[in-house]
């Protein structure tokens, strides 16, 4: 970077032109004891024009813009879809022509600015939209463009790509990323009947290529996986406008105590909230849904009642230890692990079971 004393010539190196005014401090008075002071802004490239007429437009030349940093076309729609303005003309087909210099840009760099545009947009759908027609979503998220035009035949209005954008607008914070990825399994699933048998596993395993890709960190991976994996969960329950033969069949289908413990450890106690917005996102996103949000309430009761009763969800609930299998002549490493989660199993099945002297007997069969 190379300073430069004429304010022009510093202004006109900057992204757009709202980022490029300035204010004379000399003039000003700084120590808070003046109130509504005027002062006089400094806007050589039109930046108050554009803020007016709604415009994110590159300083001077777009392209050359784009060309001294190529994280600039994607903070053009980013800044559009945050502040809901237009890209100008000329700065808008500069982007598609910058695609050389922008796909120099590291992965780290891309996922900060669309996790900013994921968490920071009114519509993340605007945003993400000006990424795919500009060109942008092909260099870091070329899955998302294959659910275009992706048909879903059954109890679904929109393709895979438009449910997938408008999960994503109305999810909370917390589950933006994952609600835009819930479906991406879809694409290579699909058995043209509308039935996706599978997706939820397979999308599970494509988002977690996906983030690493964007170099997400390794907890962040495994919680999303876990989400999409999880996604389609279904607790039978009964409701008032069911008759008695409907009634009894769900009766035969209610989760025990164990299937609540089941679902706990697969999903993970501390992404249980999480799951249930990314499933109440997923069926506000569509219109045909039958989603009765009854479900997750009777679901969250009896999660509830589950975590009272101090019982063991995880391998550092059991009575044994790593310490205690070694000494029984467990090897320490990947058998040790196989051995400890399949010690979980047995007591998520049976509480009772989480005895020191138990499980050592079942530890014993299992070497």
């Amino acid at each position: 970077v190379e300073f430069v004393v004429d304010i022009d010539k510093d202004l006109g190196r900057r992204d757009f032109t709202f980022n490029a005014m300035a204010i004379d401090l000399s003039t000003a008075d700084l120590s808070g004891n003046q109130d509504g002071q005027l002062v006089e802004i400094h806007d050589p490239f039109n930046g108050i024009t554009d803020l007016n007429r709604e415009l994110v437009r590159a300083v001077g030349t777009p392209i050359e813009r784009f060309k001294e940093d190529g994280l600039r076309a994607f903070r053009a729609c980013r800044l559009a879809s945050e502040l809901q303005f237009d890209i100008e003309e000329e700065t808008f087909k500069a982007i598609s022509q910058s695609i050389p210099v922008v796909e120099m840009v590291s992965m780290e760099r891309i996922r900060d600015e669309f996790m900013k545009l994921l968490l920071y947009s009114p519509k993340p759908s605007r945003g993400i939209n000006l990424l795919k027609d500009t060109g942008l979503l092909a260099i870091f998220l070329p899955e998302l463009l294959e659910c275009i035009g992706m048909e879903q035949k059954i109890n679904h209005k929109y393709d895979v790509y438009e449910h997938s954008l408008r999960t994503c607008d109305v999810a909370e914070d917390s589950v933006k990323l994952v609600a835009l990825l819930h479906d991406i399994g879809k694409i290579h699933t699909d058995s043209g009947d509308g039935h996706f048998y599978n997706h939820d596993s397979l999308g599970a395993e494509m988002v977690g290529n996906i983030m690493k890709r964007l170099k997400f960190p390794n907890n962040e991976i495994e919680r999303a996986q876990k989400l999409v994996k999880n996604h389609m969960f279904y607790y039978p329950h009964v409701t008032e406008d069911m008759d008695k033969e409907q009634k009894e069949n769900i009766k035969l289908h209610e989760w025990s105590d164990a299937a609540i413990r089941r679902f706990i450890r697969r999903v993970g106690e501390e992404n249980i909230e999480d799951l249930f917005r990314l499933r109440i996102a997923d069926a506000t996103a569509n219109p045909y849904s039958e989603f009765d949000s009854t479900e997750i309430a009777k679901l969250q009761e009896h999660i509830s009642e589950v975590l009272k009763q101090d019982m063991a969800l995880k391998v550092s609930d059991l009575k044994v230890s790593g310490d205690d299998l070694a000494q029984i002549g467990v090897d320490r490493g990947p058998q040790m692990g196989k051995i400890l989660n399949k010690l979980l199993d047995i007591v998520i099945e049976d509480p009772l079971k989480n005895k020191k002297e138990l499980l050592l007997e079942e530890a014993k069969k299992m070497m």
